[in-house]
């Protein structure tokens, strides 16, 4: 092999690598019966947040319903007609 394809070579070892790693990590996740967030219900999360730089920081703490239609809710302007109030005007 040429001095010319040393280099070539290498990266189509590395990209070849990489891909079959992404490859394997996806379907480990899929696999993975565990998922993000938690189940609906009634009631609040508590979230808490802590910012700290140099100067400063900040500590937040803010309640999230579980319910997701009362968490969408939250996010639909003042006045803003639903489905539920379009008739009662």
């Amino acid at each position: 092999m040429g001095t010319g394809l040393t280099i070539p070579v290498l990266i189509g070892l590395i990209l070849a690598v990489t891909v079959v790693i992404g490859i394997v990590r996806q379907r480990q996740e899929r696999l993975d019966d565990s998922r993000r967030g938690s189940p609906p219900g009634t009631g609040y999360h508590k979230l808490h947040s802590h910012y700290s730089s140099g100067l400063g920081g900040h500590d937040t703490s803010w309640t999230v319903p579980r319910d997701p239609q009362e968490y969408a809710r939250r996010f639909v302007p003042p006045g803003k007609k639903t489905k539920e109030n379009k008739g009662q005007d």
